[in-house]
Order: C-alpha cells, then sequence, then structure tokens
C-alpha cells in the first residue's frame, strides 16, 4: 500500500536550492526547506525538510525534520520526524529516524537506528535542533563558532572506529 502524503502552502516553498551544476562547501542552518540537485559537502541543519534530488550529490551531516533521499548521499542523517529514501537515492552513511521509507531500489552502506518512544526523541529534538531554544535563536553562528555543539560525540569511540576512509566510500 502506497502512503498518501497531505501537502500544505508550506512543502512548495523552497527556502534554498544548491541547483544542478552548483558545487558549496560550508555549513548550512535554516528554517524551511533546503533542496540540493548539485553538490554539497558539509553540515546541513534545519527544523524543515531536506531534499536531495536525483541528480543531487551530498557529502555531508544533515539533520532536519524530514528528509528524502532521491540522489547520492555519504554521511550522518538524522532527522526528528521521517527518512524517505526513493528507489533512486543511494545513501552510505548513518540514519537515526522514528519513521523510515524506504523504496525497491534503493543502495544503502550503513547503520540505521530507528528512535522509539517520545522521551528519545525529544531528546533528538534538543540535542540536535535546540527545540529548547528560545524562537527566533539562531540555530548556530555564521562564523561555525557554535558548528561543535551540533555534533554528536562518539560513544565510546565506537563511531570512529566504524568510519571507512574517504576515498574508500567516495560518491561518484
Amino acid at each position: 500500500m502506497t502512503e498518501q502524503f497531505q501537502y500544505t502552502h508550506d512543502d512548495a516553498y523552497v527556502n534554498s536550492i544548491i541547483g544542478e551544476g552548483t558545487t558549496l562547501r560550508g555549513e548550512f542552518a535554516l528554517d524551511g526547506l533546503l533542496r540540493i540537485d548539485g553538490v554539497f559537502f558539509g553540515k546541513v541543519v534545519t527544523n524543515g525538510k531536506v531534499l536531495v534530488g536525483k541528480n543531487g550529490r551530498a557529502e555531508c551531516d544533515i539533520v532536519a525534520g524530514t528528509i528524502v533521499i532521491g540522489g547520492k548521499v555519504k554521511g550522518e542523517v538524522i532527522a526528528t520526524e521521517r527518512i524517505t529514501l526513493l528507489s533512486t537515492g543511494e545513501l552510505v552513511g548513518t540514519i537515526r529516524t522514528p519513521r523510515l521509507v524506504i523504496e525497491e531500489g534503493v543502495v544503502f552502506d550503513g547503520t540505521c537506528e530507528i528512535i522509539e518512544g517520545k522521551d528519545k526523541l525529544e531528546k533528538l529534538k534538543t540535542q540536535y535542533l535546540g527545540h529548547n531554544r528560545p524562537k527566533g535563536a539562531a540555530i548556530g553562528k555564521a562564523d561555525g563558532s557554535a558548528a561543535e555543539s551540533l555534533s554528536r560525540p562518539p560513544e565510546n569511540g565506537a563511531a570512529e572506529k566504524t568510519k571507512r576512509p574517504l576515498e574508500e566510500t567516495k560518491i561518484k
């Protein structure tokens, strides 16, 4: 059975686009929707959505409410609502989310953690998206000085041991 999506006006509004033919490096913090159709290296943090188009390529960590992957992604992918891997999607990395939708044909090489329980979900939201911050407060500083507070420290070094060299898993 196919899941039916209800789209609202907000779903049709794209805050930012990394267009085809564009390569961008850095940290992207926004409230809203980001669409990646080009190449992005770095980190994305949003309360909204991140869409990686069929031709999009991202070597980055993504933290968002909802993430849809139709292109190629390498990195840690964390969603507080849902992650959808479309049939054209390829993901090398880690998934953390309460809901996961995977279409037939997806290439996935990594680990997946389904967040169960309201307490764990609230902790995830607070840890990565700062849901305890005042409304309108910045997610991070423009100079990137708060970037370290957005990253989850490795648990007993376990995450560091399982990482492969970038050259070995580079998305082509």
